[in-house]
């Protein structure tokens, strides 16, 4: 088993499924865990479990809900002004819904959380990333990415049409090409930055989904195809800790081993053009 004492670990949305099982798994190996949940008594709750099971007292609860801007600042300050070091930040906080949304900043809501969220509290914490180098970033992104072969800039969230599977793929290429653009951006700095698809797995991601669309997610995440929370917290934990990923940086990985995305994941300049998007979108351009 990696040692993991040393380390502060951030992990979003750690209250259920494959958060909650990177967390406890990371607070095992005797990681400094801090836990991004929304619900205060989930949290707490997933928080005293972890706890018990791990033996680790070090596991620390803050409160934010991703969809919105002005939290997703407030948490990266609060976590600056409680932590003067981030060795670890894993973006895994997803949702997926069936009709449109917005948030509260007027961004609807499946690109806000899945992929801006992702954007604008990694670069909120980068300064504290490149401050504890080595250091790494890991995000949560899925096999749904290649359902698209371009992120539709033209109606970017969806409010011409919103066909629910095709604007969740759209967020997890999102946050690959992210993934990707700011492992180029951060060459030289020792924070490392990889994507993950965490494989299929039985959580509560896509409860949401109604109509036609139901009888597709209940087939897809029904518990013969699916694998566990557990099992699907593998590669992130992996990709946290593993000595054998130490330096490496810009990769997608499934199941512990580097792959191959799809190849719309690679186009460069659609890195950059949503790079300078997601900026003006979170307000990091001015």
């Amino acid at each position: 088993m990696n040692k993991m004492e040393d380390k502060v670990c951030l992990v979003t949305g750690a209250n259920s499924g494959i958060g909650k099982e990177t967390a406890l798994g990371l607070a095992k190996m005797g990681a400094t865990v801090v836990m991004v949940c929304r619900d205060k008594q989930r949290g707490e709750a997933a928080r005293i479990e972890i706890r018990r099971e791990s033996g680790n007292d070090s596991v620390d609860l803050m409160l934010a809900d991703l969809s919105s801007q002005a939290q997703i600042r407030k948490l990266a300050q609060e976590f600056k002004d409680r932590y003067q070091r981030l060795d670890v930040l894993i973006n895994n906080a997803g949702i997926g819904l069936a009709k449109r949304k917005e948030n509260t900043d007027g961004i609807e809501m499946t690109f806000a959380v899945n992929h801006l969220a992702c954007f604008l509290l990694t670069n909120l914490l980068l300064e504290r990333l490149k401050a504890s180098a080595p250091s790494r970033v890991v995000n949560v992104s899925s096999f749904a990415h290649s359902w698209i072969n371009k992120i539709n800039f033209e109606d970017l969230q969806g409010k011409q049409k919103f066909p629910p599977m095709q604007i969740y793929a759209q967020s997890k290429l999102a946050i690959l090409m992210f993934s990707y653009e700011l492992a180029r951006r951060l060459t030289g700095t020792g924070v490392t930055v990889n994507a993950l698809d965490p494989g299929l797995v039985s959580t509560n991601l896509g409860h949401e989904v109604t109509g036609p669309l139901i009888t597709v997610r209940r087939l897809i995440f029904s518990n013969f195809l699916a694998i566990t929370p557990q099992e699907g917290a593998q590669t992130s934990i992996y990709l946290a800790s593993s000595p054998e990923v130490e330096g490496v940086t810009g990769k997608y990985f499934s199941k512990q081993r580097p792959k191959r995305s799809s190849k719309a994941s690679y186009d460069r300049e659609t890195w950059q053009r949503l790079w300078k998007v997601s900026e003006e979108l979170t307000g990091l351009a001015s």
